[in-house]
């Protein structure tokens, strides 16, 4: 039986689906009621009557920019606490999981701009969402192998699929309403991948255990994403704004503080490559992605 945490979340949701076409029994926990274990897991510990062969650890706070103290807190509160109580009740189990897979992200790196950053990168990550992921990450293996536990940590950029969330679902509003532009050209390279091609290798990487960066090995550039999106939605290719003007723009921006729409800093991470490696994952295995611009489907 496997225990799935953030099933209603983006990926989970696609993990879910791809668990239950595998005839795989599951049990979700979270705190919404369609959740068969109702537990806010950074307020309290969960009551686990169930033994469990594996742990899918979904459940995160993401896609928010902190603009409090309180703000940063919580990203701790969720990422962090939540995976110790997770933890202390698998503790109280008659029996521990074989394995344990995490969902964790490539903020961890801590990186603007760099290509194709292994898993042996370090890990320099200082905002509140990588430090807490970097956090948790540590809190799982350690725990793992103190009880000798398969753990996998899955390491994952900008997800792409149906509806998504973030800054991909930005950029499908904002070429939907008009407002959206390409910078420089949009030459620069993103890594990304497909949430359906996560979801559907987690029981076979669980298995092996090991972390791991999954992309879709192409890193499309934000022109052609942009161009994919507009197609799909039947609108014109976005216009594009050339970088003098862009860091025109990015210099009042700079001015206007931290609620202007663009910035200096915003500026170099739009117009840079951002991309990583996952050849491990593809030597390990056999990771064999869809290319996104071939496989993203948008809700129109």
């Amino acid at each position: 039986m496997v225990l799935l945490t953030g099933a209603t979340g983006f990926l989970g949701k696609f993990i879910i689906r791809s668990l239950t076409s595998s005839d795989c029994f599951v049990r979700t926990l979270g705190r919404g009621i369609k959740n068969d274990i109702l537990c806010d897991l950074s307020l309290s510990i969960p009551e686990l009557k169930d033994d469990f062969s594996c742990i899918i650890h979904c459940s995160g706070k993401a896609h928010i920019v902190p603009k409090t103290t309180k703000d940063e807190e919580s990203f701790f509160h969720v990422n962090v606490t939540g995976t110790k109580n997770l933890l202390k009740a698998l503790e109280l189990m008659r029996s521990r999981p074989k394995y344990f897979v995490f969902i964790s992200t490539v903020a961890v790196y801590g990186r603007v701009t760099a290509n194709l950053i292994n898993e042996e990168s370090a890990l320099l990550a200082k905002d509140a969402y990588g430090l807490s992921k970097i956090l948790a990450e540590r809190t799982i293996q350690d725990w793992c192998n103190q009880h000798n536990i398969i753990c996998t940590v899955l390491r994952l950029p900008l997800l792409a699929g149906s509806n998504p969330p973030g800054n991909l679902r930005s950029m499908i509003r904002g070429i939907a309403k008009g407002y959206y532009f390409d910078i420089a050209g949009g030459k620069a390279r993103k890594s990304v991948v497909l949430a359906e091609d996560v979801a559907s290798i987690i029981t076979l990487v669980a298995k092996i255990g090991g972390i791991y960066n999954l992309t879709d090995r192409c890193h499309p550039s934000f022109s052609e994403l942009s161009e994919s999106i507009s197609n799909q939605l039947g609108k014109s290719k976005p216009f594009n704004i050339p970088l003098w003007m862009a860091q025109g723009l990015a210099r009042i921006g700079d001015i206007l503080g931290k609620n202007a729409p663009i910035n200096s800093n915003k500026l170099v991470k739009i117009t840079s490559d951002l991309t990583f490696d996952d050849t491990k994952a593809v030597e390990s295995f056999q990771w064999n992605p869809t290319p996104v611009l071939n496989g993203f489907k948008i809700q129109c």
